[in-house]
């Protein structure tokens, strides 16, 4: 069905990253790829003045060991990693755009006011994707 899948995943959220991914699995064609992406939000420069300077650096080597450890080596399904620094939406959307992807898939966390029908990020993705997305609640 689909050649090159991204799966955006929010680690605080792993059991819905999980189901994601298994259904990323059940929509790729053989030979094709799915990419886990997980983009950290930037920390204003106010808050990050207090921060120790390493902290963005182990932020991302823990969410790259999380991502990594969401790949099931026994699949034969080819899937790679990333982690990318800024907001989550553009992340993702540049992500699609730079691998070429066919389809994004994004998990909807329980709205707020604002976003009633489905969260702010995938609301940002289904607006603005060149591709497919399909979005699990």
């Amino acid at each position: 069905m689909y050649g090159r899948i991204i799966v955006a995943v929010d680690l605080e959220h792993l059991e819905q990253a999980k189901a994601l991914l298994q259904r990323a699995t059940q929509l790729l064609d053989d030979g094709g790829e799915i990419r886990l992406i997980h983009a950290l939000e930037d920390v204003p420069g106010y808050i990050a003045a207090d921060l120790p300077a390493d902290l963005a650096e182990r932020r991302r080597a823990e969410a790259a060991v999380e991502l990594r450890a969401l790949i099931n080596p026994a699949l034969d399904i080819r899937m790679t990693h990333e982690v990318r620094r800024g907001a989550a939406s553009g992340q993702i959307l540049q992500a699609a755009s730079d691998s070429g992807a066919d389809l994004i898939m994004v998990a909807s966390h329980k709205p707020g006011l604002r976003d009633y029908f489905i969260g702010s990020t995938a609301a940002r993705v289904i607006r603005h994707a060149q591709c497919s997305v399909l979005v699990e609640r």
